[in-house]
């Protein structure tokens, strides 16, 4: 398999990080809801640290993601694809990319603004606070925090359902080149508004 993105299908690298940050946002997303429901205990600091640490993974990663993708360049849209359809995947990979940066950004500052213990990257570096302790600034940046985890969320699972349209109803290669051994989609796979 190639490692760079081709016209027709995405590479190793970018299903790679692709699919990497597809379980460590969900990871994280089950994380967070279990941790607001733990006791204050050994446990409930190790949890939130690594909830901590994993976000600011994401954050490295969404970065590394968007350096490759303007490095390798992106595939063309599946043949045939209405232009509506072509448009509303570029803005909502758009809104991905934003959500994937704000989202642990915002926890890093509610971190920073909460006045919590030095944050430590898996216990192996301090991470600088993003701006000082504030008492009235808390709670709106853990409520930022909060809802845009939620709209992230909701958009993946609006990205989700497409590439799974496309794969089941339009049989088309949108969801089959983000997958790893897969070749470009057989004839069979092509949309009916290429056969003509």
């Amino acid at each position: 398999m190639m490692l760079k993105n081709t016209p027709e299908r995405w590479g190793a690298v970018s299903q790679l990080l692709h699919w990497l940050s597809v379980v460590l946002i969900l990871g994280l997303g089950v994380l967070g809801l279990v941790m607001v429901e733990l006791p204050r205990s050994p446990r409930w600091f190790w949890v939130y640290d690594l909830h901590k640490s994993l976000g600011l993974s994401v954050l490295a990663l969404a970065a590394l993601r968007l350096a490759w993708r303007a490095y390798a360049g992106a595939p063309r849209p599946v043949p045939g694809t209405p232009r509506w359809q072509a448009r509303a995947a570029s803005a909502t990979h758009a809104l991905l990319y934003l959500l994937v940066f704000a989202v642990p950004l915002s926890g890093w500052a509610y971190d920073s603004v909460s006045g919590l213990r030095p944050l430590r990257w898996f216990g192996l570096f301090k991470v600088p606070k993003l701006a000082a302790p504030s008492q009235e600034l808390q709670p709106l940046v853990r409520d930022a925090h909060e809802w845009l985890f939620w709209i992230l969320i909701a958009l993946v699972a609006v990205h989700a359902a497409a590439a799974f349209y496309h794969h089941l109803f339009q049989r088309d290669a949108t969801l089959a080149r983000m997958l790893p051994g897969r070749g470009a989609a057989s004839p069979s796979s092509t949309p009916a508004a290429e056969i003509r």
